[in-house]
């Protein structure tokens, strides 16, 4: 097809799609909520699921964890999706959410196959920006990313599949604030189309995999749940050990954007804090595809770095809240301060964590071959 009337269509579709009516459905959000008498707190009632066991998210911290050498990368078939074939973003009331072709399937969770039904995010607010769902040994990422899958060998849609044994599979990215990057401006660059509950617009295609981040094979796996209502718990989690960057004004466009009601509703409410609070996790084990005390992509980077350089006592200055000896300890170093480098050799500008004060140090080799 043409590009212009490629582009003409999206025009079209885009409009009329904008322009279909939301006042037939209930106004201030949906059925259920995050806070308030139809919250998180109160799920339960209505949605005995989430009361029950297997419930996700979870914090994901040492002592759960297991190494399992069995865990293999994923494959990722049909997540190249061309410009040409037109993706549904909408505001749902709960998140902004992305339909995904019928093609896209993920390979290597033995014996079946998981075909993608839908991405969504969940996030924080601009005075907060620490709205993932799972956390890491309790922290909190600024956002995150599910793509969510339905075991197409056994059912015959998601809404089959999702309260059914081995129904559901997700993938979780973390998200944490950095650089820009254009990949998830896809589809951040429409939610202006998308501000309130029930609109639609078409946007082009492209490769869903640019969301994932380095080293996917790296990741944590565990049997959890849905963590909305109905909160079945049937999903069997991929969460990606190594978190995706996106900008500070990336963030605050998500957490600005979007709003949980209807455009028509009399007492508009921002789509912010639309997180789960993490869930108790009893008796159960999470299974990792990488050995604890191994750094992830970014670690090893930073770890090469710091063990082949060594400072030089004449060059070391120091505060009055970090002791001299450190210059003869670098693990001290290591403890104590926070680092950003180049390559070497080179001048380490190093940050306290208080923040109180800045130094700088001339570093050397101290072995090379180390690295």
């Amino acid at each position: 097809m043409p590009h212009r009337s490629l582009r003409a269509t999206v025009v079209l579709l885009l409009v009329i799609l904008k322009k279909q009516p939301s006042s037939s459905a209930p106004l201030n959000g949906s059925k259920w909520t995050y806070v308030g008498p139809a919250g998180e707190k109160n799920w339960s009632k209505k949605y005995p699921s989430c009361g029950g066991l297997l419930q996700s998210p979870i914090d994901l911290h040492s002592d759960i964890l297991q190494y399992d050498a069995s865990l293999a990368p994923l494959q990722f078939q049909g997540y190249n999706v061309s410009v040409e074939k037109l993706l549904n973003l909408t505001n749902d009331g709960h998140s902004v959410r992305l339909n995904l072709n019928s093609d896209m399937y993920i390979q290597g969770l033995q014996p079946h196959h998981y075909r993608a039904e839908q991405l969504h995010l969940h996030w924080g607010n601009r005075n907060d920006p620490h709205g993932s769902e799972h956390t890491v040994s309790g922290k909190h990422f600024a956002a995150e990313l599910h793509i969510v899958h339905y075991n197409s060998d056994l059912y015959p849609d998601f809404s089959t599949a999702s309260d059914k044994s081995e129904g559901l599979a997700v993938l979780a990215v973390l998200i944490e604030i950095g650089s820009a990057n254009p990949s998830y401006d896809k589809i951040f660059s429409h939610l202006q189309h998308v501000k309130y509950k029930g609109q639609q617009v078409l946007i082009p295609g492209f490769n869903i995999e640019e969301l994932l981040p380095e080293s996917p094979g790296e990741y944590y796996r565990y049997e959890g749940s849905l963590t909305t209502p109905p909160c079945y718990p049937t999903v069997l989690w991929t969460v990606f050990r190594n978190p995706v960057q996106i900008s500070q004004e990336q963030l605050l466009a998500l957490e600005t954007a979007l709003y949980f009601t209807h455009m028509d509703d009399p007492t508009p409410r921002e789509m912010i804090n639309n997180f789960r609070q993490v869930q108790k996790f009893d008796e159960r084990l999470v299974y990792i595809s990488f050995r604890q005390g191994e750094e992830g992509s970014e670690g090893r980077e930073r770890q090469c770095a710091t063990r082949c350089l060594f400072p030089t006592k004449e060059t070391v200055s120091f505060g009055d809240w970090l002791s001299p000896l450190a210059a003869k300890e670098p693990e001290h170093i290591q403890e104590h301060w926070r680092m950003s480098y180049w390559s070497p050799p080179s001048v380490f500008s190093m940050f306290s964590r208080p923040w109180r004060e800045v130094q700088t140090m001339t570093l050397k080799y101290m072995d090379q071959s180390a690295c």
